[in-house]
């Protein structure tokens, strides 16, 4: 994803940006410094400056993806402020353009290793968060219960990964049509009971 030695972007993003590239392609247990320090063009001792150790780089490389999205998301949030229903389908909307244009951010997302402690789950868990919420003042305020609650949540977040998945691999094409379709399903899941 990153170009070597791209000079147009801070080090440390560059750094981060090469840090997903690597855990997109050999997962976090065989992630490498070294690698990530050789696609930007530096010392590996380099990242260690920015990063004082692994736990770091990963904290990083999370909350760069997180304020990606953060700031994607309170665009939709202020643009359809006065209408939950509609922030919750255009969040979806949003979220799976987000992970169909940076397709390695999956890699990141979805990570899971057991020698990560509770402050990784919390920060990958912060990317959902908002949309979460928004979902629960939506179901309160048409007084759906918490288990059709739950029930939403997993039928939303199911269609938004499974359809960024499908689009990037091929399997659904990457139209509008079908993009429509998923939106549409999203969007017609608020109306089931």
């Amino acid at each position: 994803m990153i170009k070597e030695k791209d000079g147009t972007l801070p080090l440390r993003e560059r750094l981060v940006l090469a840090g997903i590239d690597e855990i997109s392609s050999n997962g976090v247990q065989n992630f490498s410094v070294r690698r990530v320090a050789s696609v930007c063009g530096v010392s590996c001792a380099t990242p260690y400056k920015h990063f004082p150790s692994k736990a770091d780089f990963f904290a990083a490389i999370i909350e760069y993806i997180n304020t990606l999205w953060n700031q994607r998301q309170e665009k939709v949030i202020a643009a359809f402020s006065h209408d939950l229903r509609k922030q919750l389908v255009e969040i979806s909307r949003e979220y799976i353009r987000f992970l169909v244009e940076n397709p390695h951010f999956r890699s990141v997302i979805m990570m899971k290793d057991e020698n990560f402690d509770s402050k990784y789950v919390s920060m990958r868990g912060r990317l959902s968060k908002r949309t979460q919420e928004v979902l629960r003042v939506f179901c309160s305020s048409v007084g759906m219960p918490p288990e059709v609650e739950l029930r939403k949540l997993f039928l939303v977040r199911s269609l938004i990964y499974g359809a960024a998945l499908m689009f990037d691999n091929g399997e659904v094409p990457y139209t509008e049509e079908n993009f429509a379709m998923v939106v549409d399903t999203i969007n017609r899941e608020f109306d089931l009971p």
